[in-house]
């Protein structure tokens, strides 16, 4: 047992992984999110497969070819197949209307013609009706160019087989969102509240004024009504959707995202638009204090519409913007530097010599400064189209991140703070940063494969979480964890690590001998798994604690020749930071000893 004890101490050193996973019991409807296929969308995006090419010589070709993930395009065909028996006047007249269409935007991709047909689908009444909005006087003109094209769309729905099938491509849709795109919603939604430290505001106030009869009199009064309003922030799998691609539409309480059902939204677009569906609230119960911003907003916009006319002139509209830009911009260098951080510091930790340890501090210093030049440039590009109090925020926000207070109650003080006469200078004074950043994508364009001394990544952030689970001792609730982390990232050598090391902790906390040998082998099989799906660009010093890992492990079953072939693999990696390099030597002349 003493021998058992020994090995497993041995077995389970290792580097720390980092991450942010959403807590146990993390709900998304607690927040508002949901991720669900809309009947709509699909019956609408499926009508357009239908139309054709006029022009005989082009044999039927379909109109509508937009750029398709894998699975999108398996669906694509199986939507054609399941409609070939289409009426053919329900079919030419959608052709006919389609080719109008596209002569109409002759520079538009076919990606970019059917974002106003999405907008439509969610102007129409839910499945079966398809009935059109009751009032069209407020919708915009390029909703209104294809709203024609609606009648279509309900008879589409009449004649053809998608009203027998929508139920099961719904079940299709929802099956292919589990993969990815649900626990990449939860990963989004997690990070950007926890940075916050708030929760989205799922019910809307609204105060109405009304008018009343005076009891017993012809006379009329006027009072204010509170009516609610839900609020949903709604991520919507398309297969049809083009890659790539998120379209986002507000409509009143209503946020949605439609994007392709393995879309990963952890790092897309869609932050933004969560975002919106956070901070819009917040900034309306605002109005009344951003009067000191309007005058100098408005002058910051006007002077952005000379080179960008397209830019709103709205103020309020620039004011929640900026702060959904800056929020976004900070997050993530907030969040790549807490990484990076913890990554130096087990490097220092490594580092034999105090030089190897200032190396790794400058290499920090470097990686944090070109941070902050990238998240500059990024300010200046959302500045130039319209997001003029982004740089303003973004520097307020270091204080919400230092503090922990909630946004909510943090943005009234901010508001408050506004100094013109501080806020012309942020354009000029940020130039030399925006020229490295503009250097350093240059340089990545170039280089491709070059990679940073200190790198952030899904898998990274989500391994710091977990870490702290193990941390916790929950190794039980670390293994899940880790497994769930698998799925999204079936090829990771990180995750297969700690999985071993995970495995090993397990095993030190087992009385029965059997209950025991099997973690060890769970153990073993992970660690294989490093090195089975390692590339050349795997972190050697990660390779060199897991033959030092297996190692110990088959030096533990008495199989000790092949344990120091596993010790001189470590031994040829070479001392790397981080490695087991030292150990796997001492191993080594500890075998070469008389048993």
């Amino acid at each position: 047992m003493r021998k058992t004890a020994v090995f497993l101490f041995f077995v389970i050193l290792g580097i720390a992984g980092y991450g942010q996973k959403p807590p146990a019991g993390f709900d998304l409807s607690n927040y508002g999110v949901r991720v669900e296929p809309d009947k709509r969308v699909m019956v609408v995006l499926a009508s357009l497969e239908m139309a054709q090419s006029l022009d005989p010589r082009e044999n039927g070709a379909k109109l509508i070819k937009t750029p398709l993930s894998d699975k999108g395009n398996a669906f694509r065909d199986e939507v054609t197949r399941d409609n070939a028996g289409l009426p053919d006047d329900l079919r030419k007249r959608m052709s006919v209307f389609i080719t109008s269409y596209k002569k109409r935007h002759a520079g538009e991709s076919d990606a970019e013609l059917i974002t106003p047909f999405i907008s439509m689908a969610y102007a129409l009444q839910p499945v079966p009706d398809l009935g059109d909005p009751m009032v069209t006087s407020d919708l915009p003109g390029e909703l209104l160019d294809v709203l024609d094209f609606a009648p279509l769309v309900r008879e589409f729905y009449r004649r053809s087989s998608i009203s027998g099938r929508l139920g099961d491509y719904v079940k299709e849709y929802s099956t292919d969102a589990e993969a990815t795109l649900r626990p990449s919603v939860r990963d989004m939604v997690s990070e950007l509240l926890d940075y916050l430290h708030t929760r989205p505001r799922l019910v809307y106030i609204e105060r109405v004024k009304t008018t009343v009869k005076k009891p017993g009199s012809k006379e009329t009064l006027e009072r204010i009504e509170p009516r609610e309003h839900d609020r949903h922030f709604v991520v919507v799998p398309e297969k049809l959707a083009p890659r790539g691609t998120i379209n986002f539409l507000n409509v009143r309480d209503d946020y949605y995202v439609i994007v392709p059902p393995e879309t990963d939204l952890s790092t897309s677009e869609a932050r933004r638009a969560f975002l919106r569906f956070v901070i819009d609230p917040l900034v309306l119960d605002n109005a009344k204090n951003v009067d000191p911003m309007r005058d100098w907003g408005k002058l910051a916009l006007d002077d952005v519409r000379k080179s960008s006319p397209g830019v709103s002139p709205d103020v309020f509209l620039a004011i929640s913007r900026s702060l959904v830009a800056a929020i976004d911009v900070r997050e993530k260098q907030y969040l790549a530097e807490r990484v990076a951080m913890g990554q130096a510091r087990q490097r220092i930790d490594a580092a034999k010599t105090p030089a190897q340890k200032d190396a790794v501090s400058a290499a920090l210093k470097d990686y944090e400064r070109s941070l902050a030049d990238e998240s500059t440039l990024e300010l200046y590009e959302d500045y130039q189209r319209g997001a003029v109090f982004d740089f303003f925020f973004a520097d307020e926000l270091k204080g919400v991140e230092e503090s922990g207070f909630d946004i909510a109650g943090s943005l009234k003080e901010m508001v408050a703070g506004f100094d013109a006469a501080k806020q012309g200078n942020w354009v000029a004074s940020t130039a030399d940063a925006r020229r490295r950043a503009i250097a350093a994508r240059e340089e990545r364009k170039k280089n491709p494969q070059t990679t940073a001394v200190v790198v952030s990544s899904p898998v990274i952030t989500s391994l710091l979480q977990i870490q702290k689970t193990i941390d916790a001792k929950d190794y039980a609730k670390a293994g899940a964890d880790l497994k769930a982390l698998l799925a999204q990232y079936p090829n990771e050598p990180r995750i297969y690590y700690n999985l071993g090391r995970v495995a090993g902790l397990m095993a030190a906390t087992l009385t029965d001998q059997d209950q025991q040998t099997a973690k060890l082998r769970e153990a073993q099989d992970a660690y294989s798994n490093v090195i089975r799906y390692g590339t050349p660009t795997t972190d050697k010093g990660l390779l060199s604690l897991t033959y030092v890992a297996l190692a110990r492990i088959y030096e533990f079953a008495n199989e000790n020749d092949y344990a120091l072939k596993l010790y001189n693999k470590a031994i040829e990696i070479g001392d790397v930071p981080s490695g087991g390099y030292q150990d796997a030597l001492a191993a080594k002349i500890r075998l070469a000893k008389p048993q």
